[in-house]
């Protein structure tokens, strides 16, 4: 039965009938059996995935399968097993192996004695430096780490450990080149761990070796140098298998690079392979035992390479039984489950499903393996692995630990049952006394805290009735609703047990309240009447002194104002206002949001000036009948209140007309200016270093800044204020030296400046104050070429400051971060449109481009946006000299984007490489088919930076792309440049 809410004396349905039935003594904790951890009778022991970790874990359980691996390992000798084994650690600390070989051991041990469902390999993880968050390419990895064991255990003195992973997976091969002409054939002997085959293509995995395995010609171009003849001729290349491993590892390529998005991808098709591989026909010499059987397939689930989820099938070698390795998770695989592959296909959506393909018995098909295992067929016994006495020992340990949180949880398990029974009779007693009984004392609680009272998974806090009261600290009528009246027994026991308050018994009601609640629901009813009845009134002429004056606005939304602040004080009183018992709304963000609704004007406060009297503007006011104030007060009672007879505030008078008389000055001020100083309003009238007037000697400096800023004040005084200071400091150094010299101020500094004339600088000198006085001073010698004149200037130019400021600038150019360059795309020295990658999603219509050609400076590049981020465009400042920046002086106008241009955020320490990498997701081109250039200047060096290369801030590169050739050979090699992985780099596999 559901509670009746808006009833306080319905106890029902509020959370009493978990505990009134019979009660399961699992409900009475939350701790899962730890027997659940354990491991189970001839079981194998799993491998906690630590985040992205799952191509690990397939790894050592197929490792930890090859027993004459595991063999090897336990053989070989470490600190701990040349000492007393495991006696010389104690007790109260954990094994820290030391060594890759030591972690290996160690976990294998673990994996092979462990009564643990799983164990936890972060200790070899860790070794190894690797991120558990980041998932890499299992075939890589499988690479490095044989590499690095073989390493390894190089330094071992028993063969049988030194030579371990040589014995188990090295085979030879040779690549062997026939000439055509002599038929001299030249052999290159070389080892392998693995074949990489190619799939693409195929769908049986003979069909991938005998592609391996094809005979290449030599042609053309690509001749081979014979050294019999001593001349290129044409020949043939294939490889040869010379010898075949124990243990055979076929690594299928499914994972390529895509030259058209720059990016790997994986290929989904299904390859066919068979549980007995006889490789024989594909061999050199057909006198051995080249028979092999089916012992792993590793899989990856997904239909992308860069996620995804790796398992391994694994066949048991002792019993020949296959095993699913899924991390933590083990499950035999027979009957109907023996499917090797199959169950972990990831659907892609329909329309892109590949149909399996019929595999006949002994056959299986996967559009999922990666890298297939097969062992040599032997008729020996299965080798009988024991683990060594020193790391049995470890073994036994953790075994020690394990049972003992299995005992400690079970005994949590049992306290918290006894707990529960002695809290389950205690509430059934007091929920059969919970009612109040008519004519008995009673206390309200509210039903928040007896629901979570009766919810055994979160122990009750104290009982807070603070939120359910009203203004006049009593029980609020409105929240009732939200409270249920129990018996004071009950009420006394609860604070006794969990404390809080205040109580609220008979006596809280609040009689306030309930007069204000009929109140507001009477003025509610009656507002659309009284709406009509004061429309009316407004439209009677107001005789006398009888009236009173409102404002226009408030009378035009009186009766929307009115409604908001019934409405306010309707929701003061609703229940999802405030919650009960500590979970009430922030104190300070609850005044916040109160200072924010007193800011707003209420009723009639439109004409109360900043004074707090009446305002003198008569345009903003009206006066209304004495019968519509009195409406209107009943709806604003606080109201501010102006007769028809009140004066308008004295104040406001006196500041109004002196701002009429402040008006008017600057007005003057503003016409007099002007007139004196025409030139400098006028930039055609004003001289030019570039071309010296022959009519002076002399011309003086101002801040251009001063110029604009005064300029302004000319052209609106009524909005400006007036300037009274010429500021010229900004353009000199704190040696009061000038910064700039004469050629830079005929350039690249003029934008800072603005020359004038003598006479017009005496009547600047009369009109406003001049902190420093600065002039440029022309020599001449008589009869010599006007080009030869001298220039001088008073203060002279200060070397070492300027010297400063020129370095300055070239380090802020040099060593800036995100700031923004453009790339250009060209074709054929033609610069065009060149679409951005689909992903990315930048536009690149004509229409939008134009669009953005006729868009403020201020305004944000919709490209710019898009591709990073958002992020502004960077200026570079300099702070020791340039004083006169924070003057407001204008800046050089940015680049304009043009068609086919994107714009980049980049950093001065990042590398040429990096940039590339940018480019490809911008253009879809791939690093190794850009040319950039800028100023004309190829840029080739992928490790420079590139403040080194000379690129800074709006500068605009020009790409041009090689033509992109579909050749699919070598996209291994090629992954390897364009993308922008770490891979393994870092990590302690490349340490060796």
């Amino acid at each position: 039965r559901r509670n009746c809410r808006g009833n306080p004396n319905c106890l029902v349905g509020i959370g009493e009938h978990v505990w009134l039935g019979e009660i399961d003594e699992n409900s009475f904790h939350n701790i899962d059996d730890p027997n659940c951890e354990r491991r189970k009778k001839n079981a194998f022991v799993g491998l906690t995935n630590l985040g992205a970790t799952c191509y690990v874990n397939t790894f050592l359980q197929m490792w930890f399968l090859n027993l004459e691996l595991r063999q090897a390992l336990y053989l070989c000798p470490s600190a701990r097993s040349e000492r007393a084994g495991a006696e010389d650690i104690p007790k109260d600390k954990d094994y820290e192996p030391q060594t890759i070989c030591e972690h290996l051991q160690y976990l294998f041990a673990l994996l092979q004695n462990s009564k643990r469902r799983y164990i936890d390999p972060s200790g070899f993880v860790k070794a190894l430096g690797l991120d558990t968050g980041q998932q890499q390419d299992a075939q890589e990895f499988s690479k490095l780490f044989m590499s690095l064991l073989e390493d390894t255990l190089s330094k071992q003195k028993n063969p049988d450990v030194r030579n371990i992973v040589q014995k188990q997976f090295c085979g030879e091969y040779a690549y062997v080149t026939v000439c055509n002409q002599c038929g001299r054939e030249s052999k290159l002997v070389s080892k392998f761990y693995e074949l990489e085959l190619n799939i693409q293509g195929h769908k049986q995995l003979t069909d991938c070796i005998t592609e391996f395995l094809k005979e290449e010609k030599l042609e053309g171009d690509n001749r081979y140098f014979c050294e019999t003849c001593q001349s290129k001729q044409n020949a043939t290349r294939k490889i040869r298998l010379l010898s075949l491993p124990c243990t055979l590892n076929l690594q299928l390529m499914r994972f390529v690079f895509d030259r058209q998005t720059g990016h790997k991808k994986k290929l989904n098709t299904y390859i066919g392979f068979s549980e007995l591989l006889d490789m024989e026909p594909f061999m050199e010499q057909k006198n051995g035992i080249y028979v092999y059987e089916l012992s792993a397939v590793l899989i990856h689930r997904g239909v992308s390479a860069y996620s995804g989820h790796y398992i391994a099938h694994v066949k048991d070698p002792q019993t020949g039984e296959w095993y699913k390795f899924n991390d933590e998770d083990i499950e035999k695989m027979e009957g109907k489950k023996l499917q090797l592959g199959i169950e972990e296909d990831l659907a892609e959506p329909s329309k892109s499903q590949t149909r399996k393909p019929k595999c006949g018995k002994g056959t299986h098909c996967s559009r999922n393996a990666y890298m297939l295992v097969y062992r040599l067929q032997t008729r020996e016994k299965s080798l009988t692995v024991e683990v060594p006495a020193f790391l049995q020992e470890l073994v036994e340990r953790d075994n020690c630990k394990f049972e003992e949180w299995c005992n400690e949880m079970a005994e949590m398990r049992k306290q918290s049952v006894a707990q529960g029974k002695i809290k389950h009779e205690e509430v059934k007693e007091l929920y059969k006394r919970l009612p109040a009984e008519a004519g008995s004392p009673y206390d309200f609680i509210s039903l928040e805290w007896l629901q979570k009272w009766l919810d055994e998974s979160t122990p009750p806090k104290p009982i807070d009735n603070t939120a359910c009261l009203c203004s006049h600290g009593k029980l609020h009528p409105d929240k009732i609703s939200m409270m249920k009246r129990i018996s004071e027994y009950v009420a006394d026991f609860f604070y006794r047990r969990y404390g809080g308050g205040p109580r609220l018994n008979v006596k809280a009601l609040c009689r306030d309240c309930v007069v204000e609640r009929c109140r507001i629901l009477r003025l509610k009813n009656q507002l659309n009447e009284d709406y009509k009845t004061v429309t009316n009134l407004l439209k009677t002429t107001v005789k006398g002194n009888d009236g009173f004056w409102v404002g226009k606005a408030s009378l035009r939304s009186w009766r929307q104002l009115a409604l908001e602040q019934l409405n306010e004080q309707d929701e003061d009183a609703e229940p999802s206002n405030g919650k009960m018992n500590g979970n009430t709304q922030n104190k300070d963000e609850s005044s916040e949001e109160k200072r924010e609704e007193e800011e707003e004007l209420n009723f009639n406060e439109d004409i109360v000036c900043p004074h707090g009297d009446l305002c003198i503007s008569e345009n903003e006011r009206r006066v209304v009948s004495k019968e519509a104030w009195e409406k209107l007060k009943q709806y604003f009672p606080k109201a501010p209140e102006f007769p028809n007879n009140k004066e308008c505030c004295s104040q406001c008078k006196i500041l109004e007309r002196e701002g009429e008389e402040n008006e008017a000055l600057h007005k003057m001020m503003a016409s007099e200016q002007k007139n004196s100083l025409q030139n400098l309003f006028h930039d055609k009238c004003r001289p030019c270093l570039g071309s010296w007037p022959q009519e002076t000697d002399e011309l003086y400096i101002v801040s251009q800044f001063f110029v604009e800023e005064w300029r302004k004040f000319v052209r609106r005084p009524t909005r400006c204020s007036p300037v009274s200071l010429v500021g010229n400091s900004g353009l000199l150094c704190p040696h009061g030296g000038l910064m700039f010299t004469y050629a830079s101020m005929t350039k690249e500094d003029s934008k800072h400046i603005a020359l004038i004339w003598p006479s017009e600088w005496e009547r600047i000198q009369k009109l406003f104050v001049v902190d420093h006085v600065i002039k440029i001073i022309r020599t001449q010698v008589a009869g010599a070429d006007p080009e030869s004149a001298l220039y001088t200037s008073e203060p002279e130019l200060c070397p070492g400051c300027r010297e400063g400021l020129l370095c300055q600038q070239q380090r802020d150019l040099r060593e800036y971060t995100q700031a923004t360059i453009y790339v250009h795309k060209v074709v054929d020295n033609k610069k065009v449109m060149k679409d951005a990658a689909p992903e990315l999603n930048v536009s690149s219509s004509e229409a939008e481009e134009e669009r953005e050609e006729n868009k403020p400076e201020g305004e944000q590049d919709p490209d710019f946006n898009q591709t990073n981020g958002g992020a502004k465009r960077q200026k570079t400042s300099h702070q020791s000299y340039v004083t006169y920046q924070n003057q407001g002086i204008r800046r050089s106008t940015r680049h304009r984007k043009v068609r086919g241009e994107k714009a980049l955020l980049v950093s001065a320490n990042q590398t040429l490489k990096e940039l590339k990498i940018q480019i490809m997701h911008a253009f879809s081109v791939a690093p190794f088919d850009q040319n950039l250039s800028i100023n004309g200047r190829l840029l080739t060096d992928d490790t420079a930076t590139l403040g080194s290369l000379g690129v800074i801030p709006e500068s605009v590169i020009l790409l041009k792309a090689d033509e992109p050739i579909a050749d699919y050979a070598a996209m291994d090699d090629v992954m390897q440049v364009c993308m922008p992985e770490e891979g393994f780099k870092g990590t302690g596999l490349l340490g060796h």
